[in-house]
């Protein structure tokens, strides 16, 4: 029967582990399609979480945060709602909800919160751009994450664009007068464009043709490396085509762009195949191939389009045949003008559009995908990397951070040109918050977090009932994190964030508190009142005097205290000695009565009237209540934890 039993409690114990794991592992699943934009596919893992009642607050918090990503502003305001409220909530999230609910039409409400998030956040311009600019979606992704751009090097006072890595190379097309020959391109009067490399980490490395007979009197561009079926390297590249037979660019309709492909024979790039997606009556061009090699995106006009030139994929089977031709769908292309598709290893799109709304011309924007992969949005990638000028060929590297776009921005050299960018993502610093002596979790700590240059708050927030706290933070700032509840002394932890990589999105930070030694602060308690001349425990002094259990036997078990006892300074000394000693024998009868060990409570002491807290010395000069401050029980804390004593002087 006893092994019975055992087996019993052992299989339940598993199967509560196990259940624990399945929702944790739908947390870890939901942050990770967060993190890789996903937000669909996030969208159903936190569901469960909410479902399985499992950490709701954390699940509820990326709710709306997906579904605000996804514009679907109306689904988010449940959430919101469930924990805007919550003072452990950072106070970015009251800007978010008020966003939400101004695309909702609900102004007045908005209004409300715009207010309350710019008490916390006095010099945020953001709040001001919204109303401006008003464009929801686009403000709420950007609003802590940036690209700065700098002049590539290599410029040349000609066109520069379309930048593709690998190796130790850039890969590029140019129109450099110097290392072009040829005719001018009738178009700008500059030469025709030809594929160049340059190394990557040589600021004063000069560019070189690429050798073979990818370059010719006529232009070509959009370079990319992938592999063939037989995982032999290949490259794609765009290069013009001449409807019949005639040369330059005049209408429109005589000219076309289509993609070839070349292979590496002893060090020279070999021309091999024209692609079977190219025709003579239509452009297609500015090739990119996934990082799984399972889809080719490219640009072109063909007809049944739904503007100017639209972004289109096909399907690579195993044996290297691409497919047709599949229109990337109303959410990407536009009446104007999509071009130059690039794909970052989770699979997402980026291309260049005139026809989303943007900062200028020609933008570059991202897809946000469902968990099919079916794309539901586009967002602009923001200023600086866009500009009121052409902005196109975005290209980053497998981290995510840094890359190169191309621009005709005013100030630079050529007429396009080739720029760095550094991605900037947000920063956060999360932590739990602990009890040194028990290890357990603190909820309602005040978290602020101090900029030490001017010592100005820049955010607050209150920790969980799992202690944890998260807030946004800037990079290359000196910080200093206070920590403050009733029960703990004030505790400050200094940070700094110069030297964190940009590859760091969240930053950790937990907290460690020593108790404040004071037994009516740390178990929230009341003062314990006696009627006048009796030493029986009253109601309400019961309901005290069980915080004083719960502290000593769940919270601090090891704790240890004395029993002192006071009355009120009416009758004698003799008197109310006695008085006391039994107040004080009651309630040590009552603590221990209730669960907390003889061993706990080292003595237990009345005092009489000889402790008085207030000025009484009778009726005469006290009201009833006044005496009554004077009635009352206080446990001085000998130690706290096991092993090491703590003393403290009785009051």
């Amino acid at each position: 029967m006893k092994s019975f039993q055992k087996y019993l409690t052992l299989f339940t114990l598993m199967l509560i582990s196990q259940l624990m794991v399945a929702q944790y592992g739908a947390q870890k699943r939901g942050d990770y399609y967060f993190g890789q934009f996903a937000y669909v596919k996030a969208i159903g893992e936190y569901e469960k979480m909410i479902d399985k009642d499992f950490n709701t607050a954390h699940a509820h918090q990326r709710l709306a945060e997906c579904y605000l990503l996804i514009r679907n502003f109306k689904k988010s305001l449940p959430h919101f709602e469930a924990i805007v409220n919550n003072t452990s909530v950072s106070t970015d999230y009251y800007f978010k909800y008020a966003m939400a609910l101004y695309s909702d039409g609900q102004h007045k409400l908005a209004e409300k919160w715009l207010k309350k998030y710019k008490k916390y956040n006095k010099n945020d311009s953001r709040v001001r751009r919204f109303l401006k600019d008003g464009n929801l979606a686009s403000i709420v992704f950007n609003s802590r994450e940036r690209y700065d751009v700098t002049p590539a090097t290599f410029n040349s006072p000609e066109s520069d664009f379309g930048v593709f890595a690998r190796g130790e190379y850039l890969y590029f097309s140019s129109a450099r007068k110097d290392l072009v020959n040829g005719e001018a391109y009738g178009w700008n009067e500059e030469p025709w464009l030809d594929l160049f490399k340059v190394k990557s980490d040589n600021p004063n490395a000069q560019p070189e043709k690429l050798k073979g007979d990818v370059n010719t009197k006529f232009h070509e561009s959009s370079l990319i490396f992938t592999s063939d079926y037989k995982k032999d390297t290949v490259i794609y590249f765009t290069r013009n085509n001449y409807y019949k037979n005639k040369e330059g660019y005049g209408a429109k309709k005589e000219i076309n762009l289509k993609i070839f492909s070349a292979i590496k024979i002893d060090d020279e790039w070999l021309v091999n195949r024209n692609l079977v997606i190219n025709s003579d009556y239509y452009s297609t061009g500015h090739p990119y191939v996934s990082p799984d090699r399972r889809r080719l995106y490219y640009t072109s006009d063909r007809p049944g389009g739904m503007g100017g030139t639209d972004i289109y994929y096909s399907e690579i089977h195993e044996r290297g045949r691409i497919g047709p031709a599949i229109n990337a769908g109303p959410i990407v292309n536009t009446e104007g003008d999509e071009m130059f598709p690039y794909v970052n290893k989770e699979g997402r799109l980026f291309f260049s559009s005139d026809g989303h709304v943007g900062f200028g011309q020609l933008d570059v924007y991202s897809t946000v995908a469902d968990k099919n992969d079916k794309i539901i949005d586009v967002i602009n990638l923001g200023a600086p990397l866009n500009s009121d000028s052409d902005d196109f060929g975005f290209f980053a590297y497998e981290d995510g951070i840094t890359g190169y776009v191309s621009s005709n921005r005013e100030g630079g050299l050529g007429s396009d040109d080739i720029y760095e960018f550094e991605f900037t993502p947000s920063l956060s610093i999360e932590g739990f918050v602990t009890d040194r002596v028990n290890n357990q979790p603190l909820d309602s700590v005040r978290i602020s977090i101090v900029n030490q240059k001017n010592e100005s708050i820049i955010g607050e927030v209150l920790t969980d009932a799992n202690g944890y706290y998260k807030t946004f933070v800037n990079r290359k700032s000196n910080y200093r994190i206070d920590a403050v509840r009733r029960t703990h002394p004030h505790k400050s932890v200094y940070i700094n964030t110069f030297t964190t990589p940009l590859t760091t999105k969240v930053m950790r930070q937990d907290i460690v508190l020593e108790p404040i030694l004071d037994v009516k602060l740390l178990a929230d308690l009341n003062k314990i009142y006696f009627d006048f001349n009796k030493s029986n425990i009253r109601p309400d002094a019961a309901l005290e005097l069980d915080k004083v259990v719960k502290l000593m036997t769940k919270t601090y078990p090891d704790m240890v205290i004395k029993l002192e006892a006071h009355t009120d300074p009416i009758g004698s000394h003799r008197y109310n000695d006695q008085l006391s000693e039994r107040r004080a024998k009651s309630t040590y009868d009552y603590l221990i009565a209730n669960g907390v060990p003889k061993n706990h409570i080292l003595s237990y002491k009345g005092f009489g009237k000889r402790m008085q807290i207030n000025h009484c010395t009778g009726r005469k000069d006290c009201s009833p209540a006044e005496l009554e401050l004077n009635r009352r029980t206080e446990f001085p804390i000998i130690r706290i934890k096991g092993g090491s004593e703590i003393l403290v002087k009785s009051k």
